[in-house]
């Protein structure tokens, strides 16, 4: 049986990331979704190009996505996909994106007035914040988090909501981070990974 995972990165990492986790899995495929924007119309139709390319080369295909990443993917529609594994994913968009403007003292008709803001590295734009409450999430995929204790973009409380209307399990890391980065933390998520595609 042939298996594809398409990889799909977070906020300032790259599709190269994915020949890191093809080490970690070798009976799988992966192919990792290359985006720059992050509009979410933009990456939604590249992650749905990949997919439409790989589909029928595949008897099954997953989705492994990393933060936002995992927001784009279920926004992304006409899928089949067998399950879908989420790194520290944003599961409300909207919530998030309000909280991040109100951090950065900005508000919606500043917002709305000027179009988009960009502080420091962040860019609000107030045609995605509308996209994002225009498209709401349909997700019906069964679905493996990893949830790190301290993730500081993704509370407890929209976890435990998101997991109450989806076909979801969630593995949380005692004292882990929104990104995984130091060796614990590493090793921790390639365990997670080889366990949960082993099931």
């Amino acid at each position: 049986m042939r298996k594809v995972i398409i990889y799909v990165h977070g906020k300032g990492a790259s599709a190269a990331e994915a020949e890191r986790f093809k080490k970690i899995v070798p009976d799988y495929d992966i192919v990792g979704v290359d985006y720059q924007e992050y509009l979410p119309w933009i990456v939604e139709k590249q992650i749905k190009e990949v997919y439409d390319q790989v589909r029928p080369n595949y008897d099954q295909v997953m989705i492994l996505a990393n933060s936002i990443g995992a927001y784009f993917s279920m926004l992304t529609k006409g899928m089949k996909l067998t399950k879908a594994l989420f790194i520290s994913p944003l599961l409300n968009m909207e919530k998030y994106l309000l909280n991040s403007m109100e951090e950065n003292g900005i508000s919606e008709d500043e917002l709305q007035n000027k179009g988009e803001i960009t502080i420091g590295r962040e860019r609000f734009s107030w045609q995605s914040l509308q996209y994002v409450r225009d498209h709401p999430i349909d997700w019906q995929v069964p679905t493996e988090i990893l949830y790190g204790e301290r993730d500081d973009h993704t509370s407890k409380a929209v976890l435990n909501e998101f997991v109450q209307h989806h076909n979801v399990d969630v593995t949380v890391m005692k004292d882990g981070q929104h990104r995984f980065h130091t060796r614990p933390q590493v090793a921790f998520l390639d365990n997670w990974l080889k366990e949960k595609l082993e099931k």
